[in-house]
């Protein structure tokens, strides 16, 4: 039987630009972009495209936006995953913790391969997407299960996702709590995920399932009525259909109906990176206020606050105590 011991958690996030330079966002674009799950477009078109078009222009734009959010330490992703890895190891002591990216640096095969090399025997991968989709959780797993086949004597496991999670819910909701009590609570509290194209829900990935699940559970143990929040799906990307609403279009609903203070929370994002700090907390509340007059106050991910580590330490027991 596996011992703690010999137990290790790798905690894997999606990924960040080295550097806040339009290089930097250029190689690390080509591998997100370049992954089939995320662009499920055939390769002979999709390739020339990303190449001779996107990165190019993508590249300095992008850099300019991450250079506004970026910390002394680095990426702000990247900086929030490794302290939140480090306070989780606080919390399984017995347990090796680290943290890996799908796509830039750390790498994932590299990390799964370093602790098979250190002697790890089980190997838990939690990917820090509360809600699976076909097009994140599922590009992890294809890595977990290349390395299965390098190490089939290993006893790797991933969890899937754990918008349902009753500690991981109530994490969510003690910091909107906590963040409005702090600073009084706006008219309307603006759930806003990461946007998916509607043909890949349609061919029934779970995500806005879960999504619409977990941001109805916290509001519920918020104590919040219906009409008093609702949801809505940002950074979307090229010119075909995405998840309604979005979240543009729902700010803008809220404007019309006269809402002069919006409460926003990104629940889907375990930590603040670009598409929470720069589209949201500096663009969406910029719109908001030219439009209105009126403030958008965004309220930050859970990062490594030690709520957010108490419920994965929760999650991450539970899991393997279930399959023991």
């Amino acid at each position: 039987m596996t011992s703690a011991s010999d137990s290790a958690l790798l905690l894997v996030n999606l990924g960040t630009p080295a550097a806040p330079t339009a290089a930097a966002v250029r190689r690390y674009l080509g591998e997100f972009l370049g992954d089939p799950r995320v662009v499920q477009i055939p390769r002979l078109l999709w390739k020339p495209l990303l190449h001779g078009l996107i990165l190019p222009l993508r590249g300095a734009r992008s850099a300019e936006k991450y250079a506004q959010v970026w910390l002394d330490e680095g990426s702000p992703l990247e900086v929030y995953t490794r302290r939140l890895a480090q306070v989780l190891q606080s919390r399984l002591p017995d347990w090796q913790v680290g943290h890996a990216m799908r796509y830039g640096e750390p790498a994932l095969l590299p990390a799964l391969r370093d602790l098979q090399r250190q002697g790890r025997r089980r190997i838990v991968v939690l990917p820090l997407y509360p809600q699976y989709s076909t097009t994140t959780t599922a590009s992890v797993d294809d890595v977990v299960q290349a390395f299965r086949r390098e190490a089939p004597q290993l006893d790797v496991r991933m969890i899937d996702d754990y918008a349902e999670h009753a500690g991981w819910i109530e994490a969510v909701a003690a910091s909107i709590r906590d963040w409005r009590q702090r600073h009084d609570a706006g008219e309307h509290l603006l759930f806003s995920f990461h946007g998916l194209p509607q043909r890949v829900a349609d061919a029934g990935d779970p995500y806005p399932r879960q999504c619409e699940a977990g941001a109805r559970a916290i509001a519920q143990a918020l104590g919040l009525r219906d009409g008093e929040w609702s949801l809505a799906y940002q950074s979307r990307f090229g010119r075909e259909r995405w998840l309604e609403p979005a979240t543009d279009t729902a700010l803008a609903d809220l404007a019309a109906r006269g809402l002069r203070k919006v409460d926003v929370v990104c629940p889907g994002f375990a930590v603040d990176c670009l598409e929470t700090l720069e589209e949201v907390a500096i663009g969406y509340a910029k719109g908001f206020a030219n439009a209105t007059g009126g403030e958008l106050r965004y309220i930050p991910c859970l990062n490594d606050s030690p709520t957010h580590a108490d419920a994965l330490a929760e999650l991450v027991t539970a899991s393997s105590a279930s399959t023991d």
